[in-house]
Parts: structure tokens; sequence; C-alpha cells
């Protein structure tokens, strides 16, 4: 299987610019009010002076997201601009521009053209995808009861603020980006309350019992409910024989690569530096990692996963696949290489992250059937993968840790501000130092994973993790339960 290539480790980054929502703006309004300057009205005057006039509006809409519920109050300003100011003949064409190119832009070109290109889904999926921009409750691109009001907004007062005569007593254009400045700022101090409450505290030290190897399984956006759905019986061999966490959180924003820097690092977001897919520092992480520490005592770790994680890790710890491949073959692929690096690297630590599931949600939505399907597909790939390190005996005194990053909402984009399905995820272990049938059900975050990983290889912790070890997965109970036993994960029944 090809890693990812110099050139999509580019595109990477570039595609991140229109799928955030960030960047995808003020992209795609200047865009919109350009082209349409261009095609249209083929006047430019006054187009600069009109867009230092909304900047600060540009700046509000970079400054703050308004997810989930927070993108009905995008509405009211538009409706304030409307009533206060009215319309010239030109915003309703500009808006039905605006409107076209968006759903051209996410239903078409993304949802059809670049999913096929990218993961071969049909040339028909522009049939659901609507649905999926339509639902979307994420800060992204996709989330069209979001951008179009943003969106529309920003071309209304670029418009205005074009044809318009600016007269010095005219304090219109001072006054309202104020007045919405501040409604930003009570919606978002007084109803944004669902980011979780990461721990504070730096991770308190403690002796767990060591593992010769960790093998950490990452079904990239599983939902937690959408497994449980699913015929999945060798991870629930693992689940059921191992210990389960039951209430195990994921970090805010959501995004993939902020979740894995939080996963192996045991850092915060705001610690560690990474709040995007979109890495705009080039030195990644700003804090140290669990590959680090595992240098340090003379130990390896790789995490295999997709380009993005090489901006936020460094190539030395990322071995990258490439994403550009049909999603009938992607895991397979991923699982075939993890087997290689196994025999080729024998790495301490090997992190696989499996990407169909989230791929899945992402182009064909979380509440159909192939969702599942790719669940079952992963636990079947898994268990060939698990009984390959049983045949070079690298099962023998190994943990074996089975977690999603994040789930998903449904929508495209699918995950980042935590709407249903997102917040809690799979996890649980399964080893001979971990104790079988167990279920805990303490409140946890997936930054404990650094610390324990760290822990059970005999590493120190990272510096900047405030995640919990996960010491009730270990007891000397659990010593008891496990002597004596076969280790071997079960068979198949």
């Amino acid at each position: 299987m090809k890693s990812a290539s110099r050139f999509e480790k580019i595109a990477a980054r570039m595609w991140n610019l229109l799928n955030e929502g960030k960047p995808f703006t003020p992209i795609f309004t200047i865009g919109v009010f350009l082209t349409y300057a261009l095609l249209f009205s083929g006047d430019f005057s006054g187009v600069f002076t009109g867009f230092l006039l909304t900047l600060p509006l540009f700046v509000l809409y970079w400054r703050y997201d308004f997810p989930l519920f927070l993108r009905n109050y995008l509405w009211i300003p538009l409706i304030l601009w409307l009533f206060a100011r009215g319309t010239n003949e030109a915003v309703l064409p500009l808006f039905a521009w605006g409107t076209g190119l968006y759903f051209f832009f996410t239903v078409f070109f993304w949802g059809t053209i670049y999913y096929h290109l990218r993961i071969g889904t049909d040339w028909s999926n522009f049939t659901r995808f609507w649905k999926l921009v339509l639902k979307n409750s994420d800060s992204t691109s996709g989330n069209a009861q979001e951008q179009l009001p943003k969106v529309a907004l920003l071309l209304a007062y670029w418009q205005g603020a074009t044809v318009e005569p600016i007269t010095s007593p005219d304090l219109f254009y001072l006054w309202f980006p104020a007045v919405l400045f501040a409604y930003a700022f009570i919606l978002h101090r007084n109803l944004f309350d669902w980011k979780p409450e990461l721990p504070a505290e730096l991770t308190v030290d403690a002796e767990v019992p060591p593992s010769k190897k960790v093998y950490v399984l990452v079904i990239d956006g599983m939902r937690k409910d959408r497994y449980m759905a699913a015929n999945t019986p060798f991870l629930e061999r693992l689940r059921q024989g191992g210990t389960e966490y039951t209430n195990m959180e994921t970090v805010y924003p959501a995004r993939t690569v902020v979740c894995f820097s939080s996963m192996f690092t045991g850092a915060r977001p705001e610690d560690h530096g990474i709040h995007s897919n979109m890495v705009w520092n080039t030195i990644g992480v700003r804090t140290d990692t669990v590959f680090e520490r595992l240098r340090d005592v003379g130990k390896s770790g790789k995490l295999l996963g997709i380009a993005h994680l090489v901006d936020a890790f460094g190539s030395e710890d990322v071995r990258t696949v490439t994403a550009v491949m049909h999603n009938d073959v992607a895991d397979r692929n991923i699982v075939e290489r993890a087997k290689r690096i196994v025999r080729e690297e024998d790495p301490d630590l090997l992190a696989i992250q499996l990407i169909g599931t989230d791929q899945t949600g992402h182009s064909r939505g979380t509440l159909y059937s192939e969702y599942i399907d790719k669940i079952e597909e992963a636990d079947r790939l898994l268990e060939d993968f698990c009984a390959e390190l049983e045949t070079l005996g690298k099962l023998d005194d190994a943990t074996l840790i089975v977690m999603a990053d994040h789930g998903q909402a449904d929508g495209i984009g699918g995950h980042g501000h935590l709407d249903e399905g997102e917040r809690f995820v799979p996890f649980w272990m399964y080893g001979p130092t971990i104790a079988p049938g167990k279920k805990v059900d303490t409140h946890r975050h997936i930054l404990s994973l650094a610390p324990t990983v760290a822990r059970m290889l005999g590493a120190d912790i990272p510096h900047d993790s405030r995640g919990v070890l996960l010491s009730e997965a270990f007891t000397d109970s659990n010593k008891e339960a496990r002597h004596g036993q076969d280790h071997r994960i079960p068979a198949r029944s």
C-alpha cells in the first residue's frame, strides 16, 4: 500500500481551507462576490472600499463559530440588516448566485465528484448528499444552516457598502459590527455550554503492571450506538473479556487531528495547540508525545494513519497511508500495511487508524446500513490483524486497546462540535494484565490514553499530560482472575 505522497500531504492541507468552516466562509464569500461582479455586473468600482467596511464582519465570523442550535441565531442579524437598509437591485441575484454556487460546491463537487474520485462513491451520491448538507450541525463548510446566513449577510453588507455613498454622518457601518460583536459574545458566553470539562491538573503518576507491547486499534469516527447495532463478534469478545470504559469522552473540537493530538500527548487542545485538522504552524503539537517518552527509554512507537497526522506528530512517528483509494479496500490496505510494520519495524507501541467507517459517515451518512457495514468490516479486519500478531508471537504479554477518536453526527463533516453521537466513544482494553469482564462507569477522557500507555511500557508520562491514568483496569484481583488462564484471544465460536 502506498504512503501518502508529498503532493497528497500538501493537497490535504489545501483542502482543509475549504473543509473547515472558518477559512471557508471568507474564501467562498469573496469568490462569490468577485465572480458575480466579473460575470454579471462588470463594475468593480467601490468593491475594495466595500470590502474594507465588511472586514469587521469577516473577523467576527472567524472569531465565533455558531454550531449546533446557535446557528438559528444567525438569521437575526441578516433580518435586521435587510429591515434597516433594504435591498438594492443586485442583492437578490447575488443571493441566488451564492446559493447556487454553495450547493454546487457541497452537493455536486464535494459530495459527488470529489468523493467519487477519492474513495469511489457512486456518481449518484448527490441524491443523498443534499440531505447531509442540510442536516449537518458542525461548523464546517458543509453546514448549510450555518454557512448560508453568514454568507448572505456578508454579501448584502458588502454590496450595500459598495454601491451606497458613505458620508461622514452615516455611522451605520460602525455601530452594526459593534452590535453584532456584542450579540455574538453574549450568545457564546451564555449558551455555548457543551464543551467537555477536561481535567485541569497534571496527570498523577502511579505504577501499573507492565505490558511488553501495546496495540491501539482506532476505528475513526465510530459512533457508540451504531457500534452496538452492528454484528461484531471479534470486538465483542475483546469487550466482554476485558475492561470497558463506558463513559469515555472525546475532546472539543472533535476533529480527527485534534483528537489524535490529545490521545497521544495526554494534553488538552489549548495546551498542545491543535484546534482543527488544519495545522497552521510548522512544529505540530507544542507538547511532548508518548512517542518521545518511549524513545527516552529505548523503545519505539508508531502511528499508522492519514496524511493530516504528519503535521501534528512529524514523519518520524507517523507512517502515512494514502487516502486516495476506494473505500471498500481502504481498511484492508491499512491492515496489510500494519502487518508489514510489525514484521519490519516491530514497534513497542503501534496505533492503527482505520478510516473506512469515518469516510462512509462523511460521504453516505451514519444512519444508513453502509455505516454499520463498515463497522462490521473493521471487526473482521482487526481479527485478521490480531491473528497475524498471534502467529508472530506478538500477543504474548501484549495489551490491545480498542477505541474511536470521536463519534459522528449525521451530515457532511459529521463531527467537531459534539452533536448527538459524537461525544462519548467506544473504549476498552484487553490483555493479561487487564481485568476481565469489568465495566468502569467513571467519567474519563481520551487524554487518558497517552499516560496509561506510557506507564504500561515503562516510560515517563508526557510532561503536559492531564489525562487520568486508567488504573481501574489494573487491580490486585485482576492478577488472581488472570492467573493460570489462557491469555490468547478467544477463538470465534
